[in-house]
């Protein structure tokens, strides 16, 4: 059964729980940095500078939310690609971003040889997908087995799409993690569209939640915008994943701001009523009010955040369309194994 906020933590998303104000005034900042390095994306793809983008506008509280639950540097995470502001959470620059944009040698993804959105670090521990969907899935419970095997107590997470819950992918790796009772935790990011497809049309249930009591695990529905309550449910999922108990399935309910991609029109199956009414799902609009109306963030303070921010994201552009290009002499680099 789907299980709300409200029936784990009343009152969880007015209060903020063990946040302090400083963490509650990061998180804002990480959401706002996610949403203007995208937009500035989406400026350069229609330039004619930047081939692709995929956009995380509507995502950011569901992914700043899960982020701040984990530990940087000890978890794995294994994003999708609207995941912006869940690897920025864990560590990846706006520089390091827009160098895998503009495809150049140093983008730590791959050296400028995946398409934009393909996440990886090494370092911080994120783990690439591939461009067809759901492959991150599995590798989530590979890795969560890998973890267990080497004795080890770090979580994977993992993130994905409603779309991609109705790959085979899906069911292969929920259930290797439910059958093995492993450290893994999967967030669809539901935003209602599989690309041009409502969710109506392509599962007969209502909430990808409902799916994980099939399989023996945790089903949790949580406001995708709200930045606290996921917070909330996916710390919870942390926890139970850490003492062995085993993964849980969690679905944020977000709002897709924009188009598929840069290369969609959402306008062809998409009402002008419907564009205008997300709006006011906002998540970044929801919680900078919420922390005006709590005295955690003056007007002036938000305004200089958003300069500062602004200034990070030119000089992350500047240095990135800067950078070299990738050595035509490395072209096989990393394509066969030797």
């Amino acid at each position: 059964m789907t299980v709300s906020i409200a029936d784990l933590v009343p009152g969880a998303s007015e209060s903020g729980g063990d946040l302090s104000a400083a963490t509650l005034r990061e998180m804002f900042r990480f959401m706002l940095l996610a949403r203007v390095l995208d937009e500035r994306m989406w400026l350069l793809n229609r330039a004619g500078k930047a081939p692709f983008v995929i956009s995380c506008q509507g995502h950011e509280a569901a992914q700043v939310g899960a982020a701040f639950a984990l530990t940087r540097g000890k978890d794995f995470t294994l994003p999708y690609y609207r995941g912006l502001a869940t690897v920025l959470v864990m560590g990846m620059t706006p520089t390091e971003v827009m160098l895998g944009l503009f495809a150049r040698a140093t983008d730590p993804s791959s050296g400028g040889r995946q398409m934009p959105a393909h996440y990886s670090h090494r370092r911080l521990k994120i783990i690439t997908q591939s461009s067809p969907v759901g492959t991150q899935i599995a590798h989530a419970a590979g890795v969560g087995l890998a973890e267990r095997i080497r004795g080890g107590d770090a979580v994977v997470w993992t993130s994905f799409g409603e779309g991609t819950a109705s790959q085979g992918d899906f069911h292969e790796g929920i259930n290797l993690a439910a059958v093995q009772q492993l450290p893994v935790i999967f967030q669809c990011e539901n935003n209602e569209y599989a690309i041009s497809v409502p969710q109506k049309q392509q599962m007969a249930v209502t909430s990808v939640a409902d799916r994980g009591p099939a399989y023996g695990i945790p089903g949790i529905s949580v406001d995708g915008t709200d930045v606290l309550s996921v917070y909330e449910v996916t710390r919870r999922a942390v926890e139970r994943a850490r003492r062995g108990d085993g993964s849980t399935l969690i679905e944020a309910r977000v709002v897709r701001l924009t188009a598929h991609s840069s290369d969609d029109n959402d306008r062809a199956y998409r009402s002008q009523r419907e564009l205008k009414s997300m709006r006011l799902s906002d998540p970044l609009a929801r919680f900078v009010a919420y922390l005006h109306d709590q005295d955690m963030l003056s007007e002036a303070e938000e305004r200089d955040l958003r300069a500062e921010v602004a200034a990070e994201v030119d000089a992350a552009t500047e240095a990135a369309e800067q950078a070299p290009m990738p050595d035509p002499e490395t072209l096989y680099n990393y394509v066969y194994a030797l």
